[in-house]
């Protein structure tokens, strides 16, 4: 028994070691559930993603969560992630008064990207206009898509491991449907 005390104890010390060094996880869901998740300030990706909530790994301790969508007010929260285990957090934007019309619509276009390469290549890469989160690339990469948007002129960037950078001024006109066209890299 004697012999066995310290090579047990050199296990036990071994196993709490791994377990504090394992990741956690950060879950959340609401509504709108397209809305993005920022974690610490950076883009994981959106809350839900084909009706399951999306999981996103983080290092274990106290993080930032922001969620956002353009037509709701941003919601920022805190929460402790504990090794090996996923933090959940539970939001409903609030509603902003809609812009009223004319509108014109925006969205991208072209390439393989009609045919769902971005949704099977896991790109959901993040959208801003005018340095404002928009939403991700595919969901607004198909004719019937896209934002509605008062007219005028718009900087839209995003950077797309399948599409590269993108980095444009737009202007929007009243009543009509501009594409910003893609091509995959």
């Amino acid at each position: 028994m004697r012999r066995l005390l310290p090579a047990l104890l050199a296990l036990l010390c071994s196993f709490s070691a791994t377990a504090a060094d394992k990741n956690g996880a950060i879950k959340a869901r609401g509504r709108p559930g397209r809305a993005g998740v920022f974690i610490d300030g950076k883009y994981v990706g959106p809350a839900v993603r084909f009706t399951v909530p999306e999981k996103y790994e983080v290092e274990p301790g106290e993080h930032e969560v922001t969620l956002r969508d353009p037509r709701y007010e941003d919601y920022t929260t805190k929460v402790t992630v504990q090794p090996g285990k996923t933090a959940k957090v539970s939001f409903k934007l609030k509603e902003l008064p809609l812009v009223p019309p004319p509108y014109g619509r925006l969205r991208f276009g072209g390439g393989e990207a009609e045919s769902f390469i971005s949704v099977t290549s896991g790109d959901v890469s993040p959208v801003y206009i005018n340095d404002k989160f928009y939403g991700y690339l595919d969901e607004m990469n198909n004719r019937g898509s896209g934002w509605l948007m008062p007219p005028g002129t718009y900087t839209v960037r995003v950077s797309s491991p399948v599409f590269g950078e993108i980095n444009q001024s737009v202007t929007l006109e009243a009543n009509k449907v501009t594409v910003i066209p893609l091509k995959a890299k």
